[in-house]
């Protein structure tokens, strides 16, 4: 891949140990893609979802960190939604073996397994 992708990860607060995990494994060099990460790392306390939108805007893609956090994860889902009014590619990952509830934010967008060719062909693709 010739220039990194930027890249938003929308995920539940909950989840950020393996948001943590998700793009620290896009540092490894036998992974197949790379990105720059635009998430969030600490919630804003003031004008929050201007910020997040300003980030969304400058970012390639989205890809959405699915589980079972989720539908409690009111600035994830909004994070979805700011997404698609953008009509930036999204991705759901599923990080939950066992949790398979796709958001009604992400529409049409498709949801994966978390491997490595299909988070490559979204990277490459957007």
């Amino acid at each position: 891949m010739a220039d990194k992708r930027v890249i938003f990860i929308a995920f539940a607060m909950e989840d950020e140990g393996i948001r943590n995990l998700f793009t620290g494994q896009s540092l490894n060099t036998r992974t197949p893609y790379e990105f720059v990460d635009m998430s969030v790392k600490e919630p804003y306390k003031t004008a929050w979802k201007d910020r997040v939108r300003t980030r969304i805007r400058r970012s390639h893609g989205v890809i959405a960190l699915i589980s079972s956090d989720t539908p409690q994860a009111t600035g994830q889902l909004w994070e979805i939604s700011c997404a698609a009014d953008e009509g930036k590619p999204l991705l759901g990952v599923w990080i939950d073996p066992k949790y398979r509830t796709k958001p009604v934010e992400l529409g049409t967008a498709p949801c994966t397994e978390w491997t490595w060719p299909a988070i490559t062909a979204f990277v490459e693709d957007v």
